[in-house]
Formats: C-alpha cells, sequence, structure tokens
C-alpha cells in the first residue's frame, strides 16, 4: 500500500461520534496502564470520546460515578505505575443476565458502543457473551421503557476488542501478555538476592512462582538463573523423579557447588494430577539428603512493582491497536483480540484463542500432557561461535560488553558440551584470538593450532571495529587461508539494537529497564512534568538539549543535565536477555553441530550460508549469511541502512500530544493473521 494511500485509509478511520469504553478486569498485571494510557489517548487523537469504566465490570454494572469520561491529562503519570489505576474487582452481578441488562443500559445512555477489555481469558469470554447478547439486551431495555427504538437502532451493534494482562502469560495466540515480563523481573530479582545467602551457608532453596494452570513463569526464571530443577504444571515429571532430583542435587553437592536452586510453579503436578507442593519437594530433599532447605514463596510480590520497559512499550502498542480495530469494526465483524507474534502486534479471533487456552487445561485434566505443551505454541559485545577442525568449538565477545553476553556462553558452552564437543574461551576477543589467548573449559590443556594463521591476517582483524566486519574479513581471507573454511555464527550483543539483519540485539531490554528505572527515581525526587511550568526541574540527558532549554528557560524553569553513560552496560541482565541470550546461543550451537556433521571426515566450510548472523526476524529465528547483509549496513555510523524501531517515533508522538499522522502500515492490523495450532517443533519456543 502506497504511503498516500495509508494517509487516506487513516483519515477514513476517524473516531469521530464514537464512544469508547476501557476496563480493566480480573487480576492486576503490570503495563495495564499503560495500555489504559494509550486507548486513551489514541481515541482521544482520533476524535472519540473515551471512557473510564472503573472496578471492572461491576463499574459496569453499578453504573454512575464508575463510568466517567477521560481526558488526556487524566492519564498522565500513569506509564510507571503498577497495578491498575482505574480498579479491577471480581463481579458476580455480570455473570448474570440481570447484571448485563444493567451494564447494556449504563452504556448505551453514553452513547458508548465500543468496549476495550484489558484482561484475562475469564474476562474476555465475558466480553463476547455480553457483545452476542447486545442486540436482546436492548430490545429488553426497550421493552422495559427505559431507552426507545430510537437508541436501540443508533447504537445496535456493540464492538469489542481485547488485549490480555496476565502474568502467567496463559493465554494462546499471543507470544507475550501484559505483565508477564514485570513479573519475570520480580522473580529474578529475588533469586539473584537469594543465591547470595543460598552460597554463603551451603543451602537449598526452593522457590514457589505463581502459575495455577501455566509454567511458563517457573521455566523461563530457571532457564535465566541456572536453577537445578524446575517443576511445571504442563509437562509432569517422570515415576521416580523424586530420587533422580535428589541425584542431581547431591552431584552438585559433591562437585563444591554451594547451592542449589529448585523452582516450582504453584500449579505443579505429577503423572496422575497430584499436587506436588514446595513444602513436599523441600521435605524430600532434607530426609534424603539432609541439606539445609529453605521454602520461599513469592505470592503477589510477583504482581508488584512497576512495569519493566517491555511491558509498557508493549502495552503502549496493543492500546493503540486495539483502538484502530475498534475503529475498522463493523456489526459483522467477531470480536478480535490484540496480540504480539514474534515483533508484530496482530488481531486474532477472541474465542479461537479463547478456546484453545481452554483446551490447553482439558488436556492436562485428561493427562495428555504432551498435547498440553503443544498447545502452548511459540513464544527472544558481540558473541562470535568459530568452529575448528576435530569437533573443537570456540567462544569470543566482540565490542562492548552487553547484558546477557555471560548467559549466552553459557549456553554456548553447556550445549556444546552436552553435543560432545570440546568448548574454547577467547579472551580479549580477536586480539586475544590473535595472541592465542584460548583456553578449554574444565582445564583441559589442547593444543590450538590456528594462532599462526590468526597472525598472518592482524593487520586487518586490528582495525576491525565491529564484530559483523569480522565476519566479512574472515570470509574475505578464505580464499587464502583454508583454515577458516569453517562454520561461523554471530550472535546479535549490542545495548543499541543496531545490528542489521536482526530486530532485538542481546542487551537491549536491560539497557532500557535501566532508562525506565533512572527516570523513575527523577520523577520521584524533581517532580518532572516536561515544560511544566509550575515544576522547578527539567531534567535533559544530552548536552544540546540541555544548553538549548537552559537558555529558553531562564525565569521558567531549571534544568538539570544527567548522562547514563555506561550505566546502561552494567547491572544484572533483564529476564528477556537472559531468556533470549540462552536460547539463541543454544540455537546457534545446533546449527554448528548440523554444519560440523554435514562434513564430517574434514571440515570445510566455504559457502554464504557457512558464516551466518543468527537474529530475530518479524516471527522468526533467521540465520543470515553475512555477506548478505553487507548492503544493508552503514558501516560509517554502525547502524543498519533499515531501522524498524523508528517505526515506534511517531506513535510516540502521537501520545505525548504531538500534531501527527500515524501510517497504519506500521501496526499488525492490515496483516491476515490465520491461528493455527502450533507445529510439534515449536511446541517449547515459548515456555
Amino acid at each position: 500500500m502506497a504511503q498516500t494511500d495509508n494517509k487516506k485509509f487513516f483519515e477514513n478511520l476517524t473516531g469521530a461520534g464514537k464512544a469508547i469504553a476501557v476496563l480493566t478486569s480480573g487480576g492486576d498485571a503490570q503495563g495495564m496502564n499503560a495500555a489504559v494510557r494509550a486507548v486513551v489517548r489514541m481515541g482521544i487523537y482520533v476524535g472519540a470520546k473515551v471512557y473510564f469504566v472503573h472496578e471492572g465490570y461491576q463499574g459496569m454494572v453499578d453504573g454512575g460515578d464508575n463510568i466517567k469520561e477521560a481526558t488526556w491529562e487524566s492519564v498522565s503519570s500513569m506509564l510507571q505505575m503498577g497495578g491498575t489505576v482505574i480498579g479491577s474487582a471480581r463481579c458476580k452481578d455480570f455473570r448474570t443476565h440481570e447484571g448485563r441488562l444493567k451494564a447494556a443500559h449504563n452504556l448505551v445512555q453514553r452513547g458508548i458502543t465500543n468496549l476495550c477489555v484489558i484482561g484475562g481469558d475469564g474476562s474476555l469470554t465475558g466480553a463476547n457473551l455480553f457483545r452476542e447478547e447486545w442486540s436482546g439486551l436492548l430490545a429488553e431495555l426497550v421493552q422495559q421503557g427505559l431507552i426507545d427504538e430510537e437508541a436501540a437502532q443508533k447504537y445496535s451493534a456493540l464492538h469489542i476488542v481485547g488485549m490480555v494482562g496476565s502474568i502467567d502469560n496463559d493465554f494462546c495466540g499471543t507470544d507475550m501478555t501484559i505483565g508477564t515480563d514485570s513479573a519475570l523481573h520480580r522473580i529474578i530479582e529475588v533469586v539473584d538476592a537469594i543465591m547470595t545467602t543460598a552460597q554463603s551457608h551451603q543451602r537449598t532453596f526452593v522457590l514457589e512462582v505463581m502459575g495455577r494452570h501455566c509454567g511458563y513463569l517457573a521455566l523461563v526464571s530457571a532457564l535465566a538463573c541456572g536453577a537445578d530443577w524446575v517443576l511445571i504444571p504442563e509437562m509432569p515429571p517422570e515415576d521416580g523423579w523424586e530420587e533422580k532430583m535428589c541425584q542431581k542435587l547431591s552431584a552438585k553437592r559433591a562437585g563444591m557447588k554451594r547451592l542449589n536452586i529448585i523452582i516450582v510453579a504453584e500449579g505443579a503436578i505429577d503423572r496422575n494430577n497430584k499436587a506436588i507442593t514446595s513444602d513436599h519437594v523441600k521435605n524430600l530433599v532434607v530426609q534424603r539428603l539432609g541439606f539445609d532447605t529453605r521454602v520461599t514463596i513469592l505470592g503477589h510480590v510477583q504482581r508488584g512493582g512497576t512495569p519493566s520497559a517491555f511491558d509498557r512499550i508493549l502495552a503502549s502498542r496493543m492500546g493503540v491497536e486495539a483502538v484502530l480495530a475498534l475503529l475498522e469494526t463493523t456489526a459483522n465483524t467477531a470480536a478480535c483480540v490484540v496480540s504480539l507474534c514474534g515483533n508484530q502486534s496482530v488481531r486474532l479471533p477472541l474465542m479461537e484463542c479463547v478456546q484453545m487456552t481452554q483446551e490447553v487445561q482439558k488436556a492436562m485434566d485428561e493427562k495428555r500432557f504432551e498435547e498440553a505443551v503443544r498447545l502452548r505454541g511459540r513464544c527472544v559485545s558481540y558473541v562470535l561461535f568459530v568452529t575448528f577442525s576435530n569437533f573443537n568449538v570456540a567462544v569470543l565477545n566482540v565490542g562492548a560488553p552487553a547484558a546477557g553476553m555471560n548467559a549466552a556462553v553459557r549456553s554456548a558452552v553447556r550445549v556444546g558440551i552436552s553435543e560432545g564437543h570440546k568448548m574454547f574461551a577467547v579472551s580479549d576477543g580477536f586480539e586475544g584470538f590473535r595472541k592465542g589467548q584460548v583456553n578449554i573449559y574444565f582445564y583441559i590443556p589442547i593444543l590450538i593450532t590456528v594462532q599462526q594463521v590468526l597472525n598472518s591476517v592482524q593487520n586487518k582483524t586490528k582495525q576491525i571495529a565491529t564484530a559483523l566486519e569480522c565476519l566479512l574479513q574472515l570470509c574475505e581471507a578464505r580464499s587464502s587461508y583454508e583454515e577458516f573454511c569453517i562454520p561461523l555464527c554471530m550472535l546479535p550483543a549490542t545495548i543499541s539494537n543496531n545490528v542489521p539483519g536482526t530486530n532485538l540485539s542481546i542487551g537491549a531490554d536491560t539497557a532500557l529497564n535501566a532508562i525506565v528505572e533512572f527516570n523513575s527515581v527523577m520523577d520521584k525526587n524533581t517532580n518532572i512534568n516536561f515544560l511544566g511550568m509550575t515544576q522547578r526541574y527539567l531534567v535533559i540527558k544530552t548536552d544540546f538539549i540541555y544548553q538549548l532549554y537552559s537558555e529558553e528557560g531562564k525565569g521558567v524553569f531549571d534544568c538539570r543535565k544527567n548522562v547514563l553513560g555506561h550505566m546502561q552496560q552494567g547491572g544484572a541482565p533483564s529476564p528477556f536477555d537472559r531468556n533470549f541470550g540462552t536460547k539463541i546461543a543454544a540455537k546457534a550451537m545446533q546449527w554448528i553441530t548440523k554444519k560440523l556433521n554435514e562434513s564430517y571426515r574434514k571440515v570445510f566450510a566455504n559457502t554464504e550460508d557457512s558464516a551466518c548472523l543468527l537474529g530475530m526476524r518479524q516471527r522468526a529465528m533467521v540465520f543470515q549469511p553475512v555477506v548478505q547483509l553487507k548492503d544493508k549496513t552503514d558501516f560509517v555510523h554502525r547502524i543498519p541502512k533499515e531501522q524498524w524501531w523508528l517505526k515506534l517515533r511517531p506513535l510516540m508522538k502521537i501520545l505525548a500530544k504531538y500534531k501527527i499522522s500515524y501510517d497504519v502500515s506500521d501496526s499488525g492490523q492490515l496483516e491476515h493473521v490465520v491461528l493455527n495450532r502450533p507445529k510439534e517443533s515449536e511446541a517449547m519456543a515459548a515456555i
């Protein structure tokens, strides 16, 4: 679709004369406020009236002051707040026909026929039932004399769009639900803190995390913190798991490991659907091994705190997409749910997703656990792998540090060892490689013979600025040095997210969270209101803007400059970066093993597809030959020639009240999406 056509298309999606109500229902989840904010501001931006429904469905049934018109300013300072500012409540009344009749009356009185519901599958199912009954409810209201025929005709159709707010990530059809990433942050913070005390006292800790029906939080947090054992409801352990677990813990302790971490989802079960509790696991360890063992139940701590950068952005993008969906809907349009698929916001049929989610629980109840896992579907310095002959694999970091590198290295080494390879660590990147600073893990001495080859191209490698350029140089050197005809794989790891060939890089999420946390502290300490005349401080992060506003703001407001600098590269990696680094490195090692097996007798790889960057592209992890990325890279400025995230700039400006058009082709709503059952190979990608 041409740019002019897009603008014309968007102009036809006016919200003039329309009223949109937004509510949050069910359990709260961090990021709900960001979604509410986006719905309100995008709705007002397109000319619609937007209403808050306080206290979820209960507020819709009760009416009165629970349904209030929202303004642009009423959602200010909501972005960084956890929970839901407009409230949520369990509502028995809405489950009855009489309750839904009252709710319909309250909406019609205000001319509301567009409803944006943020909640779990139960909340979205209730919304769809409300939509299906709508015409009948209006007929009853006319019959009772509460509304006239004209109002019934004018408001004859109710349009529903859902967004999933759930820390459990238990909704089929979306890779991530609002609040999941923030909950992982809380879990990892606790695990990191516990590890220090566990190590000090040689303790075993059993951590119970939320997830009555879904083990996502347990499994991903176990992956991110290197837990020794994890128990989740979708994949109950085989009979005799108690003995196997104790053997593993005992072997770890015998190997001088001073701590053990076991993570248990609150809904963990065995093969007979019998609950496996954290206390039961503790008693097993104490009775069979005699280890000093403690249980920590995180509980509602996982719902608390400020939302992560990921959840703020996810919720904002979903909120904007929800409004666009409501503007496009017709009387015959089925209710949809806004989902995340790869890196795109897409719309899926609401009830198909709900039904598939319910099928997961049905499969678990019937002990069809493999089917339950399959139905869950798929849920993302530089690190470089270089393989030697005789199945030796080296790992090295190139460029500036990025949080999550260690997770990638750890994953690569352990997966490589499990594949039967000898794994080497190269110190100090390519400079260390040239000098022969190569050590095998587990300290097994072995002679490295490639040093002489690297010495011959040292002048080239010394001048190389990025890992991509390094890989291109090695590929070019293959014509002169047969030793470089080996599989090469690059993983993107940079806080700037500026690697061509991938939408995301290891470390970028952690850097975003560092910035978000810093801004949250500054908001509390200085009461910032950008260009607010009643506030004292305007905090600026760059020299130019600081100088500009210092001069222009004389006598109006004070300026303070803060430069985050290397803070963005430091600190503990976020759960996203730990998980992303772990998974992408494991996938790279599997690719390397495959390439090695293809040339078993003599490793000789001299084709384009034997030197690749593994990156996330839209909805898939893609191995892309680095030579194909050469024309897509601006080497002078170290950026891709096309940067997908620049498309977020108009959205940011809209939500900040700039006058700007929004190109709808950048959102997911133009794409036809079919909800299919996942392939077997994709079954565990999400969890």
